[in-house]
């Protein structure tokens, strides 16, 4: 990915670089800078001393040594989560799986087919999206129950999660059919954990319904919740739903606003709602969005004075209750202890009512 985002770009390496990294069959002549060449899609190391990286070993990292090592993958359905953007951002597991799948379940095909291209994975594609699902699902247990290892991808990030995948798992499920998740990039994560908003709750909203009645709804709930709400949001959407968040939430609650994470133009916006609709109010962003909203502020009850309390007390005690009803309905409204508002009731009205400073004789009143 540097290649693709730094065209013709020559960089110098230092011999320093070699407690960073490891490379197979590769050591440097002389501590001298040497010259690395980066372009498009492809890598040339000037002056080394010993054999060149090959093809294999580019785009198949694991060696046939550590793959002989690792057990067989056995039958089942993997959730394999792919790259939402930056193509480095895959795991060796991921590799495998895909590599050694009967057959790789895609949203897109023709997308997907680069991500397998660019490591010279030759697995079957067969489209799976949400037109045609309901249509596969069948084929698919089928073919899991003859044993076959099936691998579901999405366009971008993690099966299941805003994409497709959600019925297939459950089906497996219940039909005692391994489900395995290979852990990969999401962009909710990666938008909440640079975010710089509270990150130990969070509520995942996803998508907002196309429908306004249900799209206020959602959001009046995440108004009043007090964990940071994400969002994904199409570009096209992004003023209607600043302005529609904004009357909610309020205008000076908090948002992040991610923009094509891990690409070329990563954004991270921040400030407030407020803030949010004047940036956005003329500016029409391209690429996938991840929005963040601060949550609620927990706002403590002021606990009532001691004037407060006793005024309320003899409200109710002028309007005939016993002074116990009457502690009793004032600490049902307060978060005031109810042993605090008996002490204050034989202050003020014990004696009137013949109690004293007699604490059990109020309780038992």
């Amino acid at each position: 990915m540097v290649a693709r985002r730094f065209p013709w770009t020559t960089i110098s390496v230092t011999a320093a670089l070699s407690w960073r990294c490891t490379l197979p069959n590769v050591g440097f002549t002389s501590p001298q800078s040497l010259p690395l060449q980066l372009r498009p899609n492809k890598i040339s190391f000037i002056a080394f001393n010993s054999t060149s990286l090959n093809s294999e070993q580019i785009t198949n990292p694991i060696s046939h040594e550590e793959s002989s090592k690792q057990s067989p993958l056995k039958p089942g359905l993997y959730l394999v989560g792919t790259p939402i953007g930056n193509l480095e951002d895959i795991t060796l597991r991921a590799l495998r799986v895909l590599r050694e799948a009967h057959v790789i379940l895609s949203e897109d095909t023709r997308h997907s087919g680069r991500l397998m291209q660019h490591y010279n994975i030759k697995t079957p594609l067969l489209s799976y999206h949400k037109f045609n699902e309901s249509q596969r699902e069948q084929t698919v247990l089928r073919r899991l129950k003859q044993g076959e290892i099936i691998a579901l991808i999405s366009d971008a990030g993690t099966p299941g999660i805003s994409d497709p995948g959600t019925e297939l798992a459950k089906l497996c499920v219940d039909k005692n059919i391994p489900v395995i998740p290979i852990p990969g990039p999401s962009a909710l994560v990666a938008a909440l954990s640079a975010s710089g908003l509270a990150t130990n709750e969070f509520t995942f909203v996803g998508f907002l319904p196309r429908h306004t009645k249900s799209r206020r709804e959602r959001l009046m709930i995440s108004a009043n919740e007090m964990t940071t709400q994400i969002f994904y949001v199409p570009p096209h959407k992004l003023h209607q739903f600043i302005e529609e968040s904004s009357s909610l939430f309020g205008d000076s609650r908090k948002c992040v606003i991610a923009r094509e994470i891990t690409k070329l133009h990563e954004e991270f916006w921040r400030g407030t709602l407020r803030e949010a609709k004047e940036e956005f109010s003329s500016r029409q962003p391209k690429g996938e969005i991840t929005l963040l909203i601060q949550g609620k502020e927990d706002q403590a009850i002021e606990a009532p004075s001691e004037s407060d309390l006793e005024k309320d007390l003899q409200d109710l005690i002028y309007n005939g209750h016993t002074l116990s009803t009457a502690v009793k309905l004032v600490a049902s409204e307060t978060s005031v202890s109810r042993k605090t508002i008996y002490s204050i009731a034989l202050k003020k009205f014990g004696k009137r009512h013949g109690l004293g400073d007699n604490l059990e004789s109020c309780e038992r009143q």
